[in-house]
């Protein structure tokens, strides 16, 4: 089978072209790395060429509103109308769990641009909806940071490794497109503050976290319930626990 994989040469995208092509498939790396840009519609045709599925988990090079707006939505427009021109039969989307309850988040709002554009290219899909990475701990932390205390928003947070991502992503592009959306997450859920703080001791990092009911995530206000599954979702099977020890961080 011949997988194309939009964002191929990133962090989900790399290990996700390794497990298709272990698993026997025609998995092809597309990304402006390798001449395709979803943006421009640069090398999409030929990209797309006998493809079955399509996987797109691009991301995007600025957070600005309006730039990551632009780039989630003409990338999915794009990508649509090229799938349909080449007969693609299922089309898989990276997106975030909560993409739809944070409208203050810029990067969520342009995420939820981007599914309905998925929606309506007419290409059968399954949208996976992941909760926040356990890579992107660092950042998360260095966001909420005002002088040494970090502060994070009353919520719960389930962060899942990116190994994970990408075991669900190449189970997805398998199976049939279900003209919906499903959610991964990793094992652990605790408050959000909770999560950040272990991760910055097992870093030897002395900042305090606390917990702040004003603090917005990347723009966004958390609520409980923000950044979870609120319902049946896919259990990732690396914990934090092992993710650090993985990353010889604890």
């Amino acid at each position: 089978m011949k997988i194309v994989v939009i964002g191929g040469s990133g962090l989900i995208g790399s290990q996700l072209v390794a497990l298709l092509t272990n698993a026997g498939h025609a998995a092809v790396a597309a990304s402006p790395r390798t001449g395709v840009n979803s943006v421009t519609g640069e090398g999409l045709d030929l990209a797309l060429k006998d493809a079955d599925v399509v996987v797109d988990v691009a991301n995007a090079p600025s957070w600005e509103p309006q730039a990551v707006l632009d780039f989630f939505r003409t990338s999915a427009r794009n990508l649509g109308k090229a799938e349909v021109a080449a007969g693609v039969r299922n089309h898989v989307a990276l997106s975030i769990v909560g993409t739809d309850r944070m409208p203050g988040n810029a990067y969520f709002t342009a995420k939820v641009a981007q599914e309905e554009a998925i929606e309506a290219a007419g290409v059968p899909y399954t949208i996976v909806r992941a909760t926040q990475f356990m890579e992107f701990l660092g950042g998360i932390a260095d966001f909420g940071t005002d002088g040494t205390t970090v502060r994070m928003g009353d919520g719960l947070f389930q962060p899942i490794a990116s190994q994970d991502v990408a075991a669900f992503l190449a189970q997805v592009a398998l199976e049939a497109p279900r003209n919906g959306t499903i959610e991964i997450a990793g094992p652990d859920r605790a408050p959000f503050a909770e999560i950040v703080a272990r991760y910055l001791k097992s870093t030897g990092d002395a900042r305090s976290v606390v917990t702040d009911r004003d603090a917005l995530y990347y723009g966004g206000h958390v609520e409980e319930l923000s950044l979870v599954p609120l319902g049946d979702a896919r259990i990732g099977r690396i914990s934090l626990g092992q993710w650090l020890s993985q990353a010889n961080v604890e």
